[in-house]
């Protein structure tokens, strides 16, 4: 049981539920900007159900990328913090196939359930909320849809991440939607599919081999660089457009991301087949992601004093 739980941390792996808690405390912190509101009991909440799919669909990605050969076929030397089957839990016999079947069935449930308390004791939107977040999270690996093996991943998490996860949030919080809600999900979506694109790059051999065919094998490596370049820029555009719509200045402190986001941009460019310097470009990403978070949070939650 000991070595379960191991395996069990090992999979679940917190440091990576950073992309999932980046759009919900953005979601949260404009409620509280809109509102002057704060139900911190719903909130946590909200976030252990959210974690619980997090860890639902790891664990369905794991299964499905052994299963389908995957994670064998990523050479040695493409190995990086940031490869499909990182964890490597299946390979490396810290978990057994049941195993990490009994964790995806159990956690999206735990999912699912927490979902339907928060529908019928508190918010009755987070029914449809909840069940397209949980659908996309099963349908991002498992049969019938695999969705990240058929050019679908990318979109999935992108919508995941960002309105679903922010809209999410704030409804929980406020109990209305408007459409500030959307604008300002629109970069975190667009970043993390980037964050998942340009992970995608050190796997592309073995994805290619085992026809898991997301954007950077249906693409190649070279094509998809214009890709990674136009989601930055529909980023920060995004990021504009918010401003615009807002009059809230502090959105445009986003932009301070953009120096890392030119040097990942060089990187990737320069450095295609080169994985251990490629990496940079993926740590690049993964902290534009996190400096956007940031102070997309601190501008929603003083967004109260630039409402029209």
């Amino acid at each position: 049981m000991k070595s379960f739980w191991k395996g069990f941390w090992l999979l679940a792996n917190p440091r990576f539920w950073v992309a999932s808690t980046v759009p919900m405390l953005v979601g949260t912190a404009l409620a509280y900007g809109m509102t002057g509101k704060f139900n911190f009991y719903w909130f946590i909440i909200s976030l252990v159900g959210l974690y619980f799919i997090e860890i639902g669909k790891m664990a369905a990605n794991e299964l499905v990328d052994y299963l389908a050969g995957v994670d064998l076929a990523v050479a040695a030397d493409h190995l990086t913090p940031f490869s499909g089957g990182r964890n490597r839990v299946i390979i490396n016999g810290r978990l057994q196939i049941r195993d990490v079947l009994i964790i995806t069935v159990v956690m999206l449930t735990l999912g699912g359930l927490v979902g339907l308390y928060i529908t019928f004791f508190h918010e009755p939107r987070i029914f449809y909320i909840g069940t397209a977040g949980l659908f996309l999270a099963a349908a991002y690996s498992l049969p019938p849809f695999k969705f990240s093996y058929r050019g679908l991943g990318e979109i999935a998490v992108g919508l995941a991440f960002g309105p679903l996860i922010v809209s999410g949030a704030f409804v929980v919080q406020t109990h209305f939607f408007t459409e500030e809600v959307l604008l300002v999900s629109l970069p975190i979506g667009f970043l993390i599919t980037n964050v998942l694109f340009i992970n995608q790059y050190p796997d592309y051999e073995a994805d290619k081999l085992c026809n898991k065919r997301n954007w950077v094998v249906r693409l190649g490596k070279t094509k998809g660089l214009k890709v990674y370049r136009a989601l930055f820029v529909l980023t920060y555009l995004s990021i504009v457009a918010l401003y615009i719509r807002t009059n809230n200045p502090l959105w445009l402190l986003s932009f301070v991301s953009l120096p890392l986001v030119i040097q990942a941009v060089r990187i990737a460019a320069a450095a295609l087949d080169d994985i251990p310097t490629l990496v940079s470009a993926n740590v690049n990403t993964l902290w534009a992601y996190q400096i956007n978070g940031f102070t997309m949070l601190l501008s929603a939650l003083l967004n109260h004093y630039f409402l029209r």
